[in-house]
């Protein structure tokens, strides 16, 4: 069996591990802010707008989701 090691750039310290930690948990904190701000913003529109949009109500939460984390 092989065995392979893989490095990052960042370091190999307990330091380095910490920051890299607290860097995605402030990724993953800006990507929740912007799908919470793109679901209220889809909530907030009236059902005529979201029908001249091409929206279903029952849809925004899947947008919302798609448009911060799969684009």
């Amino acid at each position: 069996m092989a065995h392979t090691a893989t490095y990052s750039r960042d370091g190999f310290g307990l330091s380095a591990r910490i920051a890299n930690f607290f860097e995605r948990v402030n990724e993953a904190n800006a990507l929740r802010a912007q799908y919470d701000q793109t679901y209220s913003e889809l909530q907030s529109l009236t059902d005529r707008e979201l029908d001249d949009i091409g929206v279903r109500r029952c849809d925004i939460k899947d947008i919302a989701r798609d448009h911060v984390y799969c684009s």
